[in-house]
């Protein structure tokens, strides 16, 4: 079974620093924010070089296709906001949202499956 793998990519808002982004996602660690069924593995990354050099991103591994679509709906249908899990709009809306220079559910993404 294919594996889908989400690349999300984070803008900081002006002033936000890389320690207050860093103490963010550790919060969201401690309070089991990225504990959803079928998430297997997640990652934040920090660019090293290229063009991205310096801004931060996450990735998001799923344990299947059906595991991403069943917390996030099917490619043609995605879920609304409203429906999102409660840990996952914790960590949108109270976390993330404050910290970013535009809303999470317009970020720069892409979902990739596993070949």
């Amino acid at each position: 079974m294919a594996r889908v793998i989400s690349i999300h990519e984070y803008e900081l808002r002006p002033g936000v620093t890389s320690a207050e982004f860093e103490r963010a996602l550790a919060e969201a660690e401690r309070q089991r924010l990225f504990e959803l069924p079928g998430l297997r593995e997640h990652l934040f990354v920090r660019g090293l070089k290229g063009s991205r050099a310096g801004c931060y991103a996450a990735i998001w591994i799923y344990e299947s296709r059906a595991a991403w679509e069943a917390l996030w709906g099917p490619l043609g249908a995605p879920r609304a906001p409203v429906n999102y899990p409660p840990n996952w709009k914790v960590w949108e809306n109270t976390i993330l949202a404050p910290l970013l220079a535009e809303h999470p559910d317009t970020i720069r993404f892409t979902s990739y499956e596993e070949v």
